[in-house]
């Protein structure tokens, strides 16, 4: 299920993932205008779109699952990515405020337990980003792309699985109402693809873009075992000795 990291990084360097990049980066910056003193993380493949944050964050680091591979990010620089295992993360409880996933919910084998793991680590005012190909767009057709990869999900499908692993979604948006065609004409207008479909409210964006808060204070189902009751007696009931019979 999971593309190679390779694949992704080809993909984003072409014409079409570039402008893939911008309409996404531009619904995130919507959610998130800045991150000033915050420690962020992206999950999956972030490299792309964590550029919006990692000069004004305190912190700003990726990890890439142990099944994709990892790249060096950024280049030119000392390294702030790393491969991991998705369902153990190298973290202590509540060290970042905001984390980033993009390739990662649809390419997950378990992606409640990922989201569990991204709870753990999540502080407890922190925020999640969800960039989620949408199963009615177009972009999930094709296998050109890294967003026909895995599984797709509806805005139903993912507010399930937030609130099965104790998590409230606050924010909607979508990008990629383009079609996912590298010809000359499309990107052109890529502009007002998303202009229209945004206002429109065209349900066939390519990807959802999702903002969660952690539920720190959650229900949990409390089983209580029935007391069998025994009624008292009244009075004290002296049993009888046996009467023995001598011959």
């Amino acid at each position: 299920m999971t593309i190679d990291v390779v694949d992704l990084r080809e993909f984003y360097s072409r014409r079409l993932g570039i402008v893939a990049r911008q309409m996404i980066n531009r619904g995130i910056r919507e959610r998130w205008p800045g991150a000033e003193g915050q420690r962020v993380l992206g999950l999956g493949y972030p490299t792309p779109y964590l550029g919006l944050f990692r000069e004004d964050a305190e912190r700003c680091i990726a990890f890439m699952p142990a099944a994709q591979g990892v790249l060096k990010w950024p280049t030119g620089r000392p390294a702030l990515a790393s491969l991991v295992d998705e369902f153990s993360l190298p973290l202590p409880d509540a060290a970042v405020d905001r984390i980033l996933l993009v390739h990662a919910l649809e390419m997950s084998d378990d992606p409640a337990a990922l989201l569990r793991e991204v709870w753990r680590v999540l502080s407890p005012s922190g925020r999640v980003i969800g960039v989620i190909p949408n199963r009615r767009g177009v972009w999930t057709r094709t296998d050109s792309t890294p967003f026909g990869h895995g599984r797709p999900y509806s805005r139903s499908q993912i507010t399930d699985l937030l609130r099965q692993t104790w998590f409230t979604p606050t924010a909607w948006g979508e990008a990629l109402f383009m079609p996912p065609y590298a010809g000359g004409w499309v990107l052109r207008s890529a502009q007002m693809w998303e202009r229209a479909g945004a206002a429109l409210s065209l349900p066939f964006a390519g990807v959802h873009i999702v903002e969660a808060t952690k539920q720190v204070y959650r229900a949990i189902p409390a089983k209580r075992e029935r007391a069998r009751l025994i009624p008292s007696l009244a009075k004290p009931v002296l049993v009888p000795s046996s009467t023995v019979t001598r011959g």
